[in-house]
């Protein structure tokens, strides 16, 4: 039964910190979060990335913070929930287009789905697809972006299959493996979290150095 002191826990929650996401729902919450951050586009600002790494953190039981994981259960909350969402992202951006999208008044989610149209542009859908997982933002919009353009559905269901395996079982991994080698790692966590969004931020500053590149090229000739 829930506690009135656990339920108020559980309104105060700051969804954008990660630790206070796990805090309140667990390895639930992990799963509702992936599904969110990549099958609905409201849920762009959500911390993936640090949310999984953090995840699998907790899971060694090094933590001197009185909070513990399951490593199993984790790893399937993580992976059903950033597969389904994807798939249902994928399935409502078929249907609607890009109504949703139009809908949105924020900067940075256009932003993103901008860049998501390049990545399928420039890589072809599998590589795109599976790039995306590891670039916020990007991998909120790809998915509905690949259903309005038309992406072949057994095409997207195997690329977002493997990206989605390696994105959310990699990240959990690399927490778990981590807090198992350094006691207390969580002490860490701010610094390791920083470095993770500086890594998470690297294939977008790739890509914007590229296509500057190209264009030079084509201005010079």
């Amino acid at each position: 039964m829930t506690t009135p002191t656990h339920l108020a826990a559980q309104l105060a929650v700051n969804v954008l910190d990660a630790h206070s996401l796990l805090a309140a729902f667990g390895v639930l919450g992990v799963g509702v979060v992936m599904f969110a951050e990549t099958g609905l586009l409201i849920g762009f600002f959500l911390p993936g990335d640090t949310l999984l790494f953090t995840a699998g953190l907790l899971c060694t039981g090094s933590s001197d913070q009185g909070l513990h994981l399951s490593l199993g259960p984790l790893l399937v909350s993580a992976a059903v929930g950033a597969l389904a969402g994807a798939q249902v992202g994928y399935l409502l951006g078929r249907k609607a287009g890009g109504a949703l999208l139009a809908r949105s008044r924020s900067k940075r989610l256009h932003e993103g789905a901008q860049r998501a149209e390049e990545l399928l542009e420039r890589y072809g859908h599998a590589k795109a697809v599976v790039l995306a997982r590891f670039v916020p933002v990007v991998r909120t919009v790809l998915n509905p972006m690949a259903g309005a353009l038309g992406v072949p559905v057994r095409t997207f269901t195997v690329w977002q299959v493997v990206g989605g395996l390696v994105w959310s079982l990699g990240l959990t991994l690399a927490g778990y493996a981590l807090g198992s080698s350094i006691p207390n790692v969580d002490r860490y966590l701010l610094p390791l979290v920083a470095l993770i969004v500086v890594l998470s931020l690297i294939p977008l500053l790739a890509e914007v150095l590229r296509a500057r590149r190209a264009t030079r090229t084509q201005e010079e000739r």
